[in-house]
C-alpha cells in the first residue's frame, strides 16, 4: 500500500493554499468557509463511470492517482457533495480519493432492469466490494456517515483485507433485522418516525410526490444548527431524483423492521452481521455535538472495536452531516487514522 505517498509534513491538516488548489483542479469554487462548514460551493467536475457487478456506478475521483485511496460514503437524504470540502483537503494530502454515488443516488444505474431493487445493509457492502475491484483498489481507508457508515463497517467487519482503516460517524451501525424488530423507548420511536412512515403505502407514495421537501426536513432536524443555504441543499437533491431513489430506500427501511425481505445471496453475510462481530481494523468514531438525528452512545459501542480505536465529539453544533459540517475535523480523521 503506497502510503509512503502521503506527505507526513502535513499530518496536521492541510493549509489553505493546498485545499484551494485542489479545489480548483477539482472544478469546485474556492471553499470559503472550510473551518465552519457551511457546505457553500459549485458542485463537481466532470465525474466518472465504472460497471461493478449489478451497478454502473457513478464517481468522483481526485488526488494522486498512485496514492492510498480513501473511500468516503455518503448517506441518505444527502449525496457526495456532502465532501466537497473535504476531497480538497484529501487529496492535497496525497491521497487517490474516491467519492461514489450509492445505489438509487445520482448518476448510479442498475445495468439490468430486472434486478430486485434492493436496500439492504449487505447489498450496499457488496457494491463497495465490486468497485474497489473494478478500479483495482486493493485496500482503502474507508470513511462515512448514515448510510455510508453503516455500509463502511460492514466492509470494515466481513473484508478487514479490504479495510486498512475506518472512519464512521455515530460509531458501530451494523444491524439486524431480529434487532430492528424490538421495541425502543417512546422517545426513540419519535425520532424514528419516518421509518414507520416508509412501511405503510401511504409512505412511500408521499415521499415518492415530495422527496425534495422530504429531504430538507431531514436536513433541518437531524443539523438544527447548520444554516446552510438553498444552493447547498438543491445540489444534493439532485441526486434522489435517481429512477431507483424511492425503491431502495423504502426497501432499506423496511427491511430493517423485518417488513422486507432480502435476497438470499446476501443471507450468508446478514447471518455474520447478526452475530454483532468486532471491527479490528484502525478506527476512529466521530459525533456532533448537535446530532439531531437517532445514533446511539459512543460508551454503548467502543466495545465492538477491538483494534486500535479513537472517539471524538466534534463541538460548535455539529449535526448529523458530520463532513459536510465539520469537513476539517472528518479529513483530519481520515489522515489520522490512516497513521494508527
Amino acid at each position: 500500500m503506497p502510503s509512503e505517498t502521503i506527505n507526513r509534513s502535513r499530518r496536521r491538516l492541510l493549509g489553505g493554499a493546498a485545499a484551494t488548489i485542489a479545489a480548483a483542479e477539482l472544478g469546485l469554487v474556492p471553499p470559503a468557509h472550510a473551518q465552519t462548514g457551511k457546505g457553500e460551493g459549485a458542485a463537481f467536475g466532470p465525474l466518472k463511470e465504472v460497471d461493478a457487478n449489478l451497478l454502473r456506478v457513478g464517481y468522483l475521483e481526485a488526488g494522486n492517482p498512485s496514492g492510498p485511496a480513501a473511500l468516503l460514503l455518503h448517506g441518505w437524504p444527502y449525496d457526495i457533495h456532502s465532501f466537497a470540502e473535504v476531497v480538497p483537503l484529501l487529496a492535497a494530502a496525497g491521497y487517490r480519493v474516491i467519492v461514489p454515488y450509492l445505489r438509487g443516488y445520482g448518476t448510479t444505474r442498475f445495468l439490468a432492469g430486472d434486478t430486485v431493487r434492493n436496500g439492504q445493509q449487505a447489498a450496499l457492502a457488496v457494491d463497495i466490494i465490486a468497485l474497489m475491484d473494478a478500479l483495482a483498489i486493493r485496500q482503502a481507508v474507508l470513511a462515512g456517515f448514515d448510510w455510508g457508515a453503516r455500509t463502511a463497517c460492514i466492509v470494515a467487519a466481513l473484508w478487514p483485507e479490504r479495510c486498512k482503516a475506518l472512519v464512521s460517524v455515530s460509531g458501530y451501525l451494523i444491524g439486524n433485522q431480529e434487532a430492528g424488530k424490538k421495541p425502543l423507548p417512546p422517545q426513540a420511536e419519535l425520532a424514528w418516525w419516518y421509518q414507520f412512515y416508509f412501511a405503510t403505502s401511504r409512505g412511500r407514495a408521499g415521499y415518492e410526490a415530495n422527496r425534495t421537501e422530504f429531504a430538507r426536513l431531514i436536513w433541518r432536524t437531524a443539523s438544527p444548527r447548520w444554516q446552510f443555504d438553498d444552493a447547498t441543499f438543491a445540489r444534493s437533491a439532485a441526486a434522489l431524483d435517481n429512477p431507483d431513489h424511492v425503491s431502495i430506500v423504502i426497501h432499506n427501511y423496511r427491511w430493517r423492521l423485518g417488513l422486507a425481505d432480502g435476497e438470499r445471496r446476501y443471507d450468508p453475510l446478514e447471518a455474520r452481521l447478526a452475530e454483532t462481530p468486532k471491527i479490528g481494523v484502525p478506527t476512529i468514531t466521530l459525533e456532533g455535538d448537535a446530532n439531531g438525528a437517532p445514533h446511539p452512545d459512543p460508551a454503548a459501542y467502543a466495545k465492538q472495536f477491538s483494534g486500535p480505536y479513537a472517539h471524538r465529539t466534534i463541538s460548535g453544533g455539529i449535526g448529523h452531516n458530520l463532513p459536510q459540517e465539520a469537513p476539517q475535523a472528518f479529513a483530519q480523521a481520515v489522515v489520522d487514522v490512516d497513521a494508527l
